[in-house]
C-alpha cells in the first residue's frame, strides 16, 4: 500500500496527464502535522535517507570536472513549448509538449523535458529557493524536470533509476527598479489570476519559449550533484544541475506567486513558502577554472613570436 502510494504522488508530480489524488500521501509546507519536518515519517521509503536534496552548495568545496561541458538545448527556443499551467495545491506546475529536450553536460544520453515548476518563499521580502550558494538563499527557484529518453517518458522508470530525472535548477532573483519586467515572465505571471485556487488550469497560448523565461542565464556554468526529488516520495533518483547565474525578475512578478495562489480554496492559506528545508551535503562538482599555467604558457609563447620577429628585423 505504501509503495503504491509513493508511485501516485510521483506521477501525480511528474506526469503531464496523470490523475491527482491528493490524499495519497498527506504531504505539505504549510501545517506542522505534515510539513517537510513530517516527510521522513509521511514518506519513509525515501525521504529520510542520504542522498537528499535540496543543499546548500559550497562554491569553494565543489571539485572541478572537465566532463561538464555545455548542453544542447532542442526546443528550448519554440514559442509553443508551454500547453499548460496548473495550481496543483503545492506549486505551479507547466507542462511542456513533446518534443523538448536536453542532452550534453555530462549526462549518459538525452533527456526529455516534462514540466517546469517553481519554489519560492513569501513575496521578495522572504526568500524561497530551494539551494543555497554559500549560505544564500534566493527568492524564487524554477525547475526544469526531465527524464531519460529510453524510458519514452515513462517517470515510473525513471524514478527506479539513480540518474533516470536530470533536473535543471535556476535561481531567480529581484531586478531591481523596474516593474512587469521581463516581458516573458509578465506574460507568464499573467494566468496566475485564472489558477489561484488547487485543481485549476488553463492552456497557455503561443508566444513565451523557455528561452525567454532564461534570458541572461549563462548556461555553460553549473554546478553538478547527485540527489533526491525536493517532495515526497523523495526518490533517490535525480542528476542535478544548478546554474550559477540567476534569472532577473521585477518584484512585482515575484511576489504575485505568493499573494494570488492558494493551497485549496479561496478560504484557504496562500501558498507560501514552498520550498524543503535544506539537506546534508552531497558531493558537488563543477567546470574547471581557466588554469593560470595555460594563460603563462600562452603569454611565454607569444614572446617568443615577438622575440623571433625582432631578430628577423636586426
Amino acid at each position: 500500500m505504501i509503495l503504491f502510494a509513493v508511485v501516485s504522488v510521483v506521477l501525480c508530480i511528474f506526469v503531464p496527464y496523470s490523475h491527482c489524488d491528493s490524499t495519497t500521501i498527506a504531504w505539505c509546507y504549510h501545517k506542522p502535522s505534515c510539513n517537510d519536518s513530517q516527510w521522513a515519517a509521511i514518506a519513509p521509503l525515501y525521504c529520510n535517507k542520504t542522498r537528499q536534496s535540496p543543499i546548500d552548495i559550497v562554491s569553494a568545496s565543489a571539485t572541478a570536472n572537465a566532463n561538464l561541458t555545455e548542453f544542447t538545448f532542442e526546443g528550448f527556443s519554440s514559442t509553443t513549448s508551454m500547453l499548460l499551467m496548473q495550481n496543483t495545491g503545492k506549486t505551479v506546475k507547466v507542462t511542456l509538449n513533446p518534443g523538448v529536450r536536453i542532452s550534453g553536460g555530462d549526462l549518459s544520453e538525452t533527456y526529455d523535458s516534462l514540466q517546469l515548476h517553481l519554489h519560492w518563499g513569501n513575496g521578495s521580502s522572504v526568500p524561497g529557493s530551494e539551494h543555497t550558494v554559500d549560505g544564500k538563499r534566493y527568492p524564487m527557484e524554477l525547475h526544469i524536470v526531465n527524464s531519460k529518453s529510453s524510458f519514452n517518458r515513462n517517470t515510473t522508470l525513471a524514478v527506479g533509476d539513480s540518474k533516470g530525472l536530470a533536473a535543471l535548477g535556476f535561481f531567480i532573483e529581484e531586478l531591481n527598479n523596474t516593474t512587469g519586467q521581463p516581458a516573458s515572465w509578465k506574460n507568464l505571471t499573467n494566468y496566475l489570476s485564472n489558477i489561484s485556487l488547487a485543481g485549476q488550469s488553463v492552456s497557455l497560448q503561443a508566444g513565451i519559449s523557455l528561452d525567454d523565461l532564461l534570458v541572461g542565464v549563462n548556461r555553460s556554468n553549473y554546478y553538478r550533484y547527485l540527489g533526491s526529488l525536493t517532495t515526497p516520495s523523495c526518490n533517490e533518483a535525480v542528476v542535478w544541475t544548478v546554474f550559477k547565474d540567476t534569472v532577473k525578475v521585477s518584484k512585482d512578478l515575484i511576489n504575485l506567486f505568493s499573494s494570488t495562489l492558494h493551497v485549496n480554496d479561496s478560504s484557504s492559506s496562500l501558498m507560501v513558502n514552498t520550498f524543503r528545508s535544506i539537506q546534508p551535503a552531497q558531493l558537488v562538482s563543477t567546470q574547471p577554472k581557466a588554469s593560470n599555467k595555460s594563460s603563462t604558457k600562452m603569454g611565454f609563447s607569444l614572446v617568443l613570436v615577438v622575440l623571433g620577429l625582432v631578430l628577423r628585423w636586426i
